[in-house]
C-alpha cells in the first residue's frame, strides 16, 4: 500500500474521536497484524499518546457510555490479571520447583510492588501523562510482559524460567500500575457530585465496579485456572494475553465518550509550597484563627477560570499551615505571586486532607495482610485436600471461586437493598459513612482469619489420624468445600472494608489527586503484602514448624491465630482513629 492510500486510514484512525470511536480499534488491529507497516504504527501510536483530551461537557449518553467502556476495560485486564496470578503460586512450587515459603514470599513481595506501582501510575496520571495516555501506555507494557510471560513456559530453558518469569511478571505489574488507577478514576470522574442524585449513583459505581472485577476472577479461577491445570499452562496464560489486547481494543473504541480532567501539576510539589509557605511565615501574627490579620488568599485569585473545581472551607486543623494562605505585605508589594510563599485557602486545605486520611491508611494494614493468605497458603491448603467432583478434579486455585460468587450476589443485595434501608434510617446517601463500613469489614475478615485456623486444625488432626502427617504430597481424605467458608467470609469483608475503602479515598481526596485516592485501597493491599511476606519471614525464622514445607505437619492454624490477633489489636486503632476522623466539606462557592 502506498503513503499516500494509508494516510487516510491513519488519519480516520486518529480522528475516530469525532468520526466513531471504532476506527483507532480497527486500525491498531491491524497494524499488530501486519507489522511491515512499522512507520504507519509509529505515527498512530504517536498520535494516541499526543492526543489532546480537554474538560467538556457530557451528555447523559455520554457519561453512561463512558462509564461502560471503562468498566469493562477493567473487567478484562482483571480476567488477565487473575488468570496470571490465581494459580501463580501452583505453577511456581509444582512446575518451577520453589519451596512453599519461598513461592508465598515472592508472591507477596511482588503484588506489593506492583500495587505500590499503582501509586507511581496514578501521580503520573494526574501530574504529566493524564489518564487516558497513561491507560494506553500502560496497556502496551502489561501486554508485552504477559506475552513473555506465555513464551516462558516451553521456549525458555528451564534454568532460564524462573527469572525470564520474574521479569515478566514485574513488566506486568508496571503495565498495571498505570492503568487500574487511571481507568477507575477515569470511570469515577463522570459524576456531577454537585447533584444529589449523582452522589448517591457514585456509591453504587464502586460496588457495581467491585462487581465486575469479581466477575472476572470467578471467570479466571473456574476457566483459566483449569485450563491451566488439565489443557496446558501455555494455553491459560495465552488467554490471560489475549484478555489483555481485547481490553485494549475496547478502551480504544470508546475514546469519543471520554471526559478528561484537565492536570493539575504534581500533587507532591504542592503539598511542598504549603509547607514551605507555612514555615517561611511561622512568625507570622493572627489576631485570632477565625479572623486572621492577613487578607486570604482565595481560589479565585490564583484560578479565576476555574469552574470545575470544588470549594473548600478554611478549618482549624493544623493551624499552623493556614499562615501559607495568608497575604503579608511582602506578598502584597510582590509584582509576581510566589507559589512557595503564598497559597490558596484550597490549596492548604487539600493539604490538610491528605493528612487526615494518612491514619486511617495506616490503620488499615493488617487488613492487607488478612487478605494476602487468599492467593498463597489457603490455595496450597486445598491442594492437599480432596478437590474432585465425582470424578473431575478441581484445580485448587478454583475454590476461589466460592469468594467472587459471594461477592456477586452481595453486591446487588447490598446497593439495591441494604443501603436503601440504612439510607431512610440514617439519611447517608450511602447508607452508613464509608467508615463505619470498613471497620465491619476488618471484623469480618479476623472471624475468616479465626475460622480458617479451625479448618486447618482439623484437616492436620485428620492428616495425623490417617498417618499423613510425614508425605507431603498425600491428599488429606478431607473435601475442599471445608475451605469456603472463610473464603465466602472474606468475600463478605471485600463487600464491606474493600469498597468501602474505595469510595473513602477517592471521596476524601482532593480533587486533583483523584487517581491516588482510587489507589490508596490498591497500596494498602501492596503494604499488607509486604507485611505478610515480612512476618512469614519471621515466623519462619522463629517457629519454622509452623510454615514447614510439608503442610500436613505445618501448624498453619497457628500462624493464622497470629494474624487474627495482630488484626484485632490495629482494629482497636482503627476505631480510634475513625472515630477522631473529621470528613471535608463543601460550600457551593470557591474560597
Amino acid at each position: 500500500m502506498k503513503d499516500s492510500q494509508k494516510a487516510p486510514l491513519l488519519n480516520s484512525a486518529i480522528d475516530g474521536g469525532k468520526k466513531g470511536g471504532w476506527k483507532p480499534a480497527i486500525y491498531i488491529i491491524s497494524k499488530l497484524c501486519f507489522l511491515r507497516q512499522t512507520s504507519s504504527l509509529r505515527t498512530f501510536l504517536h498520535h494516541c499518546v499526543r492526543r489532546p483530551l480537554i474538560l467538556k461537557s457530557l451528555t447523559t449518553d455520554d457519561s453512561f457510555f463512558t462509564k461502560f467502556f471503562s468498566a469493562v476495560v477493567e473487567v478484562l485486564e482483571r480476567l488477565a490479571f487473575f488468570g496470571i496470578t490465581a494459580n501463580l503460586i501452583i505453577y511456581l512450587t509444582n512446575i518451577l520447583q520453589d519451596t512453599t515459603v519461598t513461592a508465598a514470599k515472592e508472591i507477596n513481595l511482588w503484588s506489593g510492588i506492583s500495587t505500590f506501582l499503582c501509586l507511581f501510575g496514578a501521580f503520573m496520571a494526574d501530574s504529566y501523562l493524564g489518564r487516558y495516555q497513561t491507560v494506553l501506555l500502560s496497556s502496551l507494557v502489561y501486554i508485552s510482559g504477559l506475552l513473555v510471560i506465555t513464551l516462558s513456559v516451553n521456549v525458555i530453558p528451564f534454568q532460564f524460567r524462573k527469572p525470564v518469569l520474574l521479569l515478566a511478571l514485574y513488566l506486568v505489574a508496571i503495565g498495571q500500575g498505570g492503568h487500574r488507577p487511571s481507568v477507575q478514576a477515569l470511570g469515577a470522574d463522570q459524576f456531577d457530585e454537585k447533584t444529589g442524585e449523582d452522589r448517591k449513583s457514585k456509591s453504587s459505581f464502586f460496588n457495581w465496579w467491585f462487581f465486575g472485577v469479581c466477575g472476572a476472577a470467578a471467570a479466571a479461577a473456574l476457566a483459566i485456572v483449569n485450563i491451566q491445570d488439565h489443557v496446558g499452562w501455555t494455553v491459560g496464560f495465552g488467554i490471560a494475553a489475549i484478555a489483555m489486547v481485547l481490553s485494549l481494543c475496547v478502551f480504544l473504541l470508546g475514546q469519543r465518550f471520554y471526559w478528561c480532567q484537565p492536570l493539575k501539576g504534581s500533587p507532591l510539589t504542592l503539598v511542598a509550597q504549603v509547607f514551605v509557605a507555612a514555615a517561611r511565615k511561622r512568625n507570622l501574627k493572627s489576631a485570632a484563627d477565625d479572623a486572621p490579620q492577613h487578607r486570604l488568599f482565595t481560589s479565585e485569585e490564583a484560578e479565576p477560570a476555574a469552574g470545575t473545581r470544588r470549594s473548600v472551607v478554611l478549618t482549624h486543623q493544623w493551624k499552623f499551615l493556614n499562615k501559607a494562605a495568608e497575604v503579608d505585605e511582602e506578598d502584597a508589594q510582590a509584582a509576581r505571586k510566589n507559589d512557595w510563599r503564598l497559597c490558596s485557602v484550597t490549596q492548604v486545605e487539600e493539604v490538610k486532607l491528605l493528612l487526615r486520611l494518612v491514619p486511617i491508611w495506616l490503620s488499615c494494614f493488617m487488613y492487607g495482610v488478612a487478605l494476602a493468605q487468599g492467593t498463597t497458603f489457603f490455595v496450597k491448603q486445598c491442594s492437599n485436600m480432596d478437590t474432585h467432583i465425582s470424578s473431575f478434579r478441581l484445580s485448587p486455585a478454583s475454590i476461589r471461586v466460592s469468594a467472587s460468587m459471594m461477592i456477586l450476589i452481595l453486591v446487588p443485595i447490598y446497593d439495591r437493598i441494604l443501603v436503601p434501608a440504612l439510607r431512610k434510617m440514617t439519611g447517608i446517601p450511602a447508607g452508613i459513612t464509608p467508615l463505619k463500613r470498613i471497620g465491619v469489614g476488618i471484623v469480618v475478615s479476623i472471624v475468616a482469619l479465626t475460622v480458617a485456623a479451625l479448618v486447618e486444625s482439623r484437616r492436620l488432626k485428620i492428616a495425623e489420624e490417617y498417618g499423613l502427617s510425614h508425605l507431603p504430597n498425600a491428599t488429606v481424605p478431607m473435601r475442599v468445600w471445608w475451605i469456603v467458608p472463610q473464603y465466602v467470609l472474606f468475600a463478605v469483608s471485600d463487600v464491606f472494608a474493600f469498597i468501602g475503602i474505595q469510595e473513602f479515598f477517592y471521596d476524601q481526596m482532593p480533587e486533583g489527586m483523584r487517581s491516588l485516592g482510587s489507589v490508596a485501597s490498591l497500596t494498602l493491599i501492596g503494604v499488607g503484602n509486604l507485611l505478610s511476606s515480612l512476618i512469614i519471614s519471621v515466623v519462619h525464622h522463629f517457629y519454622p514448624q509452623w510454615l514447614d514445607n510439608n503442610l500436613n505437619q505445618a501448624h498453619l492454624d497457628y500462624f493464622y491465630l497470629l494474624l487474627a490477633g495482630l488484626s484485632s489489636v490495629w482494629l482497636i486503632l482503627y476505631l480510634y482513629l475513625s472515630k477522631c476522623f473529621v470528613y471535608k466539606q463543601n460550600e457551593g462557592t470557591h474560597l
